[in-house]
């Protein structure tokens, strides 16, 4: 079978009851969970949290909870592979026969069905161990500053300062939304970035949500995107 993981602990600092604050009219959570829904790439769609609010409100929405994740994993240090990691194991303790697993992040309100459609069909028919959405730089990171304790700037690659920025190669960023693998991928290699496959999505919709001024620009992208609308005439 085929699931989705969606890590989503009730800790969150910088943003507190980030995963279930509403976003637009709805908890954030629930973008990511109606989006696995409506892809149909899923065989169940799967929580994992620490929180007993985050899993009443999960369930009502279709997610499943099959499980509570231990404190160990649920600082805000505990990387995303390891939380995947425990997830298969304990559904394979209660009998799951997994194959295909997506890691959904429960902070990614500007996730498409579509999206993981993409993912899923690249991960089966390419040669690559995870796939995922990344966007184009939207400058030439080739000519990056970096800049000192006293403010002063200077170039991160000297050597191409001369270069005109048309002659660089497109550098990409990890979008931040989603990564999906094979089950043994997951439980052994926990290198997402390397030989990874990409789904390429619109600069506009790779939005890090990490403080209330990213929070604030992210309601007012939505809005002006006309998703808002969309969202609640459904």
């Amino acid at each position: 079978m085929d699931i989705a993981i969606i890590p989503a602990r009730g800790g969150s600092k910088r943003i507190p009851r980030k995963n279930i604050k509403e976003f637009c009219g709805k908890p954030l959570i629930q973008y990511s969970i109606e989006a696995a829904l409506k892809s149909r790439q899923f065989d169940e769609v799967i929580i994992s949290t620490d929180d007993q609010e985050i899993c009443e409100i999960a369930i009502g929405l279709g997610a499943t909870v099959p499980f509570i994740r231990p404190e160990t994993l649920s600082n805000d240090m505990t990387p995303t592979v390891p939380v995947v990691q425990h997830a298969i194991q304990k559904l394979s303790t209660q009998g799951w026969k997994i194959d295909y697993v997506a890691c959904i992040y429960a902070t990614a309100p500007f996730i498409e069905p579509n999206d993981l459609v993409k993912a899923n069909r690249v991960i089966r028919n390419q040669e690559c161990v995870y796939s995922f959405p990344v966007c184009e730089h939207s400058s030439p990171i080739q000519r990056a500053l970096i800049m000192n304790k006293g403010m002063q700037l200077s170039s991160m690659f000297p050597e191409n300062e001369l270069v005109r920025t048309q002659d660089f190669e497109p550098t990409y960023f990890d979008a931040g939304q989603f990564y999906v693998a094979h089950r043994e991928t997951w439980m052994n290699n926990t290198r997402i970035h390397e030989n990874g496959s990409a789904i390429i999505i619109p600069k506009w919709r790779a939005v890090d949500i990490d403080d209330l001024e990213d929070w604030a620009k992210a309601e007012m992208l939505y809005k002006s995107a006309g998703l808002y609308r969309m969202s609640s005439d459904k």
